[in-house]
């Protein structure tokens, strides 16, 4: 396969600046990105919170939580000003204030307002959203350094900072929802993105890839990712583990009974899903991954498989705390492969919106997922399990096949001479194969 391309113009200058002062951008980062992802991660428990606790109907919270959520998936249309803009920090820290600003708006309103009110709010938010996700994650390449073990090792504090995102985000609207309201809690969050967009501007300026007029549209870019082999990989595989392991809550809350535990330990389980990621993040930044990304996708994706059978199978609770934490494990290498997919194989001048898009795409089918996991496992307890494993096995086979096409392309092209490798080399432009 395509060797990763590290020592891009894009990632140059952060490694010119020296080893001390890219640990420093990437701290920086690390914060930045944790306050981001919390408040992201936190802004639907507090809606939802917020819109019970006021006596409204279940349906209108589950409305409005979607109204944060599902906007995500228009992220890549508005992510193009990424990779034009002259500063790309400056887009993201006005996309931490504007999800700061819509988010408190929208809990301030509530009770004065008619619903609709903060629903557009919280859709005005929800839309640069994946600025704080993908579109943070497209400024590591530049921060990390040149050398592939420091951009691996920098992967892998990203995926932590998505787990601890994860859990402060929650963790915070509980406690403050306790001691002072939900929506104390939701302004609590509004101020982390601030905090955030205050951090973003601290990290080392990068120029930009390319003129703006080089830069492709938002359909372009999806399309260009569809005919580029590597990242077409990285696209599928990323929402068929997504939307996978977004069952694992639903069924560790209904196997508690064939387990013989109270229904409460399902928290321990899922637990131990999350610290198998955090665990599996600490893994990454210890021993960086070396292998080529693309590849390294299909083996970890089997291996998540493989996880999700363990956790079907376990008949008592300490084999299903087992597995589940050894799923998390899995699931945050393979989540540090497609970082790293997404950052050797994109384009410079669309590696923004590639971050964006893998990134909106995977929140949707993990939504999907959890929709798809509750409605399965009235059927059978572990059902949505055996599912998620077909569709994760059907997706590493898809991608053996892929690669395989791929090599014989390659070979075809070498046998036909000075033609072929012409033609071989417009491969290799491309990112495919080489």
């Amino acid at each position: 396969m395509r060797s990763p391309r590290i020592d891009s113009p894009q990632t140059a200058p952060a490694g010119a600046a020296g080893v001390p002062q890219v640990r420093g951008g990437l701290a920086r980062y690390v914060v930045a990105a944790t306050l981001a992802r919390s408040a992201d991660g936190g802004a639907v428990v507090a809606i939802i919170l917020l819109v019970t606790t006021s006596g409204s109907p279940g349906w209108m919270a589950g409305l409005l939580g979607a109204c944060i959520t599902a906007p995500h998936l228009f992220g890549p249309f508005v992510a193009r000003c990424l990779d034009t803009a002259r500063d790309g920090r400056t887009v993201i820290s006005l996309a931490c204030m504007a999800h700061g600003v819509t988010l408190a708006a929208a809990v301030l309103v509530y009770p004065v307002a008619w619903p609709a009110v903060t629903g557009i709010l919280l859709v005005a938010s929800g839309l640069v959203g994946p600025l704080l996700t993908g579109g943070i994650s497209s400024r590591l390449p530049a921060i990390a350094g040149p050398e592939r073990s420091s951009q691996r090792r920098a992967q892998g504090w990203d995926v932590a900072t998505y787990g601890i995102g994860g859990t402060i985000g929650p963790s915070v609207v509980a406690a403050a929802s306790a001691w002072a309201g939900p929506a104390v809690a939701a302004l609590l969050l509004a101020g982390a993105t601030f905090a955030a967009a205050a951090v973003i501007r601290l990290l080392p300026f990068s120029p930009p890839a390319a003129v703006a007029s080089d830069v492709p549209r938002p359909a372009q870019t999806l399309g260009m990712m569809f005919s580029t082999g590597p990242l077409r990989r990285t696209l599928y595989m990323t929402v068929i583990v997504a939307l996978s392991v977004a069952v694992l809550p639903i069924t560790a809350v209904a196997s508690t009974g064939e387990l013989g535990i109270a229904p409460a330990a399902a928290g321990a389980i899922t637990a131990a899903y999350g610290l198998g990621g955090l665990a599996g993040s600490a893994g990454v930044m210890i021993r960086p991954l070396r292998a080529d990304a693309d590849r390294l996708m299909t083996w970890l994706a089997a291996g998540v498989g493989a996880a999700l059978v363990g956790a079907a199978l376990a008949g008592s609770f300490p084999a299903a705390v087992v597995t589940y934490a050894i799923a998390g494990i899995l699931n945050s290498y393979f989540f540090a492969a497609t970082l790293a997919a997404r950052s050797e194989y994109a384009p410079l001048e669309a590696r923004g919106q590639v971050f964006v898009w893998v990134g909106a795409l995977k929140i949707t089918a993990g939504s999907a997922g959890t929709a798809l996991g509750g409605a399965a496992v009235s059927l059978a307890t572990h059902l949505p399990l055996f599912v998620a494993v077909a569709a994760i096995m059907a997706a590493v086979g898809a991608s053996v096949l892929d690669r395989g096409r791929e090599r014989a392309l390659h070979e075809q092209g070498h046998e036909q001479g000075p033609a072929g490798a012409s033609g071989q080399h417009r491969l290799d432009a491309a990112g495919v194969a080489r």
